[in-house]
């Protein structure tokens, strides 16, 4: 299959955290989150491999891969220039925080890269953590400072406002688990899984 940009396809740290967010999303005010499920959004290069890590957290309900930060209407696989590979992640925020979930991206992807992820380079391979609102921004911000600083290296991945959403192609939803051996094939010979054993240890590979 033919990627845009270069790459493959075709065959305790955070701990601390967890707690700040609990303070901070549980709170009285405009940032409570009273809502019996919530969404997430976030591009971390290939949406298979980034919809397969969330999809192993306990209280996420569902997982969607699809195009996220663009202008232009329709994206489609073939055509989402302006867009980032991205998957919207609905959870129940009584059984899982953002800042678990927060924690599951940062391992998943490699925040260092600012020209995509692993084998998949360009822009729509960029990882980036979209906020619903100002808790959200503010936390996203405490964690990409805590790497920068835990690594001594200068995080690239950005965050921005959520926007427009708009889900991929049937075949690409959930291709981890409809497709594995294809899957696995695609994410070792990409180099992901031995990346991000490099930077954050073999349990997060």
């Amino acid at each position: 299959m033919t990627r845009m940009g270069i790459g493959l396809r075709g065959a305790t740290f955070l701990a601390a955290v967890c707690v700040t967010a609990t303070l901070i999303l549980s709170g009285s005010g405009s940032g409570s989150r009273a809502a019996e499920s919530e969404t997430a959004i976030f591009a971390g290069g290939c949406f298979w491999c980034v919809e397969d890590a969330f999809d192993h957290v306990k209280g996420v309900t569902e997982t969607i891969s699809g195009y996220a930060g663009g202008t232009k209407p329709d994206p489609t696989y073939g055509s989402h220039e302006g867009y980032k590979e991205a998957v919207k992640v609905t959870y129940d925020p009584s059984k899982v925080s953002y800042a678990e979930l927060l924690d599951t991206f940062w391992h998943n992807v490699d925040p260092f890269d600012p020209r995509g992820q692993f084998c998949d380079k360009g822009p729509a391979y960029q990882s980036v953590i979209f906020t619903a609102n100002a808790d959200e921004k503010a936390l996203a911000e405490k964690t990409k400072k805590e790497i920068a600083d835990r690594f001594d290296q200068k995080v690239a991945t950005e965050i921005v406002p959520e926007t427009t959403f708009t889900a991929a192609e049937d075949y690409h939803q959930n291709y981890h688990s409809v497709n594995p051996v294809s899957y696995k094939f695609y994410k070792w010979n990409c180099g992901r899984a031995q990346r991000l054993e490099q930077i954050w240890g073999p349990a997060h590979s």
